[in-house]
């Protein structure tokens, strides 16, 4: 269903009901369904390495509950009798992610598998935290009225504890913000806040291309550059997690320098804003980022010599990523996400000339940029906060 970007939720009646499997085998199979389904039961047996009667067992309480599904088509696999396999019911439960910017909040309601179904945008009103978790409290009243609202999840590029206080916000000038905890004392809905681009590596892992990947990155191109990455299944962070370290990663040693003066790392040569500033030298006038991608399209020669370069310097990312990480795959988003289609074969390059000739071909997979894939992001953390059942004043990294 699409609704306005700048107008109200539409609303729709969904049935809803709890998350509540009775133990953590109940927990581990309903998970597995969620972020898999839907699966057979020899193959949740399979995988789970479960007794075909513990999980007959299991997934009889779990249809019981209303909290899992026999799907309606059945798998043939040779001669014996078809599987009837097992899924969740996405529209059981919705949840809104929102993403915070210096000037504009966006949000998304999404369901179980974080699919938007609704999305909206509209200008912050102030920095303060006082009126920003007042906007957040009246979008999320607005959602609710439109949908049952199971969890809120936050993303904003800063330095997040794991209990929803924003340590660093520096573009919306904040230091120890208590954000999850301002927004759930008024809605008494449980509410998680991130670092965005954390947020976004989650939704790769459990609904994106990541997904049955143990080991891969991201990299996100726009205002900043952002990288995640999930080893052994988790996400890896720390206290510096949100500081953007990555940003300054040195790509060419001939290139521009960026607003701290370091020559050709990866915020001189990838970011929107400095390809904007690159091209608008160029030409002599401002040329904002989608007329760049405009003149790429027609061959401008000028601004190919900028994309070509920048798309090379990308390139020496992602193998710096792969050479030190070893991912299964890098995935690229964010609102620059362009620059990796219209440079697509400088971004090869750059990748083979920092690469062994005897390592692997590096996968690379690009997923749309903008706020609507954010605030999935921030969704996704909503959605592990409350299947986990996670207690947000003591919460710790979700696998």
């Amino acid at each position: 269903m699409l609704v306005s970007k700048t107008n109200s939720f539409a609303v729709e009646e969904r049935p809803t009901m709890a998350w509540q499997p009775t133990d953590e085998l109940a927990q581990a199979v309903a998970l597995e369904v969620l972020l898999h389904g839907p699966l057979g039961r020899s193959e949740i047996a399979r995988r789970l390495d479960l007794a075909p009667a513990t999980l007959t067992r299991i997934s009889t309480e779990l249809i019981n509950a209303g909290l899992l599904i026999e799907a309606p088509h059945a798998i043939k696999r040779g001669a014996g009798r078809p599987s009837i396999p097992l899924d969740v019911v996405p529209a059981a439960h919705h949840f809104l992610g929102v993403k915070l910017s210096g000037d504009q909040i966006a949000s998304a309601i999404t369901d179980l598998r974080a699919e938007v179904i609704g999305y909206q945008e509209e200008p912050l009103d102030s920095r303060d935290p006082a009126a920003v978790a007042a906007q957040i409290v009246r979008l999320a009243r607005r959602a609710a009225d439109a949908y049952p609202i199971d969890a809120i999840g936050i993303g904003l590029g800063g330095v997040v504890d794991a209990d929803g206080t924003v340590s660093s916000a520096p573009f919306l000038e904040w230091t120890n913000v208590p954000l999850a905890t301002l927004v759930e004392s008024e809605l008494a809905i449980p509410t998680f806040a991130a670092n965005d681009l954390a947020a976004f590596t989650e939704a790769q892992h459990w609904f994106g291309e990541g997904t049955g990947h143990a080991n891969f990155a991201t990299l996100t191109l726009g205002v900043g550059i952002g990288y995640g990455c999930i080893a052994n299944g988790k996400l890896l962070s720390n206290s510096d997690s949100g500081v953007g370290l990555v940003g300054h990663w040195p790509l060419d040693p001939l290139g521009p320098l960026c607003r701290r003066g370091h020559r050709g790392c990866a915020e001189a040569m990838l970011t929107v804003p400095a390809i904007e500033r690159d091209v608008s030298t160029a030409f002599g006038r401002e040329v904002l980022w989608d007329e760049v991608l405009e003149l790429a399209a027609t061959g401008e020669p000028a601004v190919a010599r900028i994309l070509d370069a920048s798309g090379k310097a990308l390139g020496a990312l992602i193998a710096a990523v792969a050479n030190l990480t070893a991912p299964d795959l890098v995935v690229i988003g964010g609102e620059g996400v362009g620059l990796a289609t219209v440079a697509y074969d400088a971004m090869l390059a750059g990748i083979e000339e920092n690469r062994d000739p005897r390592a692997s071909v590096v996968r690379v997979e690009l997923v749309p940029g903008g706020n609507e894939s954010w605030c999935r992001g921030a969704a996704v953390v909503a959605i592990q906060g409350y299947v986990r059942n996670r207690n947000r004043r003591n919460a710790s990294p979700v696998p």
